[in-house]
This record gives C-alpha cells, sequence and structure tokens, in this order.
C-alpha cells in the first residue's frame, strides 16, 4: 500500500471512525491501558511483528500498564497519512485480543 498525506476533512473522518484518537502535536495519539505488564508487553510484541511486516512503525512509551502510542509518517514528511490510520486500526485491532 502507498502512504499518501491526509487532507483535513480526511483526517477527521479517520478520527470519527477512531475510538480514543486524537490528534497531538501532529501526530495521532493514543493511550492503552492493560491490566498489566505482561499485558501492555504482549501487545506492543502483537504490534512489532505486524508494523515489521508492513514496513511501518510507532513512535511509542511503556509505562507499567500503559502505552503512549504517536503515528505519523516519516516518509511523506512527517505527516499523518493513510498508513497511520490503518496502522491506528490494527492496533485497536489488537488490544482487543489481550
Amino acid at each position: 500500500m502507498s502512504g499518501y498525506k491526509l487532507n483535513e476533512v480526511e483526517l477527521q473522518n479517520a478520527i470519527s471512525n477512531l475510538p480514543g484518537w486524537t490528534v497531538k502535536e501532529g501526530k495521532l495519539h493514543k493511550e492503552y491501558k492493560f491490566s498489566s505488564f505482561a499485558e501492555a508487553m504482549g501487545w506492543m510484541v502483537s504490534v512489532a511483528i505486524y508494523t515489521e511486516k508492513i514496513g511501518h512503525h510507532p513512535i511509542w512509551l511503556n509505562i507499567y500498564n500503559l502505552v503512549q502510542v504517536d503515528l505519523m509518517t516519516y516518509d511523506l514528511g512527517n505527516v499523518i497519512s493513510n498508513l497511520d490510520v490503518e496502522l491506528a486500526k490494527k492496533m485497536d485491532e489488537l488490544s482487543k485480543s489481550v
């Protein structure tokens, strides 16, 4: 899948379909809270396997059971792209299976 920068309308539509996601400092942002450190790490490993397959990676920070995620596309000039939206959807999907 090739990436393209989302215009403002596309970005707002995407946000409305991504519960809990916001735009923060020019990036898609969400905080995931799990019941334990092990669950948080298990989810991160699942996401990491997927991101390696698609070649698109998050910026994230793990503090015990909390994972803060920021998404943007470096290759398009540090903007929010369709690739970020797709990764956000996959992250949400994987968080439901933890």
